[in-house]
């Protein structure tokens, strides 16, 4: 049994960051506190709704540019794939293996999903890993 499959079938929430139900970037930090001991920001105050596309861009991208993730492109288990949503970087997954992501599926529930299928190889725009697991090997 994968660490990922204890978050599959999690409902969505607009702006979520528990068990209870949480939007893509609430189920990035989730994964990181409970799986890895990374606690990353919230950000549920910096936007009102997931469906702000452009206010969350900003944020995926002040997260890109801050000093905690590094874009890199041998992809291992934890490392968070980025994804547009039209012109916008607003959507984030979290790698299960080298080619599954665990994220939340639209406005449903937590999937694990191949980033392959093409309605995510088209949007993929790019995969980080935190600088605390740099150095870790999965």
């Amino acid at each position: 049994m994968s660490w990922a499959s204890v978050y599959v079938g999690l409902p969505y929430r607009d702006l979520g960051r528990d068990r209870a139900g949480c939007d893509c970037w609430g189920l990035v930090r989730l994964v990181y506190l409970h799986e890895l001991g990374i606690e990353l920001p919230s950000y549920a105050e910096d936007y009102v709704s997931a469906a702000e596309h452009a206010e969350i861009a900003r944020l995926i991208g002040d997260v890109e540019e801050g000093d905690a993730w590094r874009e890199i492109e041998m992809v291992r288990p934890f490392d968070v794939a980025v994804f547009t949503r039209g012109v916008h970087r607003s959507h984030v997954g979290v790698m299960v293996d080298g080619a599954h992501m665990l994220h939340m599926a639209g406005r449903s529930r937590a999937v694990i999903e191949p980033i392959d299928r093409p309605r995510h190889a088209s949007r993929l725009a790019g995969f980080h890993r935190h600088v605390l697991r740099m150095g870790v090997v999965h």
